[in-house]
């Protein structure tokens, strides 16, 4: 199989016998990018802990600092003063019946629809 000259060019800046560490290994993970889009990177890690001692168990959960990724667009259908509080809380999209109308003609460029009972 013939391979492209970026991945030879990525390729041939990686040292195989070489153990990094992990802030080299970021570092020589952004040096080789081969695409243009951002690409998924998996991690695995070897703790050398044992799962039948309870005080070596870990548990909880990470707050990425950029968020995963998708950013939700959110629709607002109400009335009166709820629009100015939809508007100030950054709703995507808010409106009223004519928001409904569109709907109703195959518009779905939102990800959440909230609406009020009025």
């Amino acid at each position: 199989m013939k391979r492209s000259k970026k991945y030879l060019s990525a390729v041939s800046m990686i040292d195989l016998k070489k153990l990094y560490d992990l802030t080299q290994a970021i570092e020589l993970l952004k040096k080789t990018k081969i695409v243009k889009f951002d690409s998924t990177v998996e991690c695995s890690l070897s703790l050398n802990l044992d799962p039948k001692k309870v005080e070596q168990n870990i548990r909880g959960a990470l707050i990425l600092p950029h968020g995963s990724g998708k950013q939700l667009k959110v629709a607002v259908i109400t009335k009166g003063l709820k629009l100015k509080e939809a508007e100030a809380a950054q709703a995507d999209y808010v409106g009223g019946p004519e928001l409904v109308d569109k709907i109703s003609k195959d518009w779905m460029d939102f990800d959440i629809l909230v609406t009020t009972p009025d």
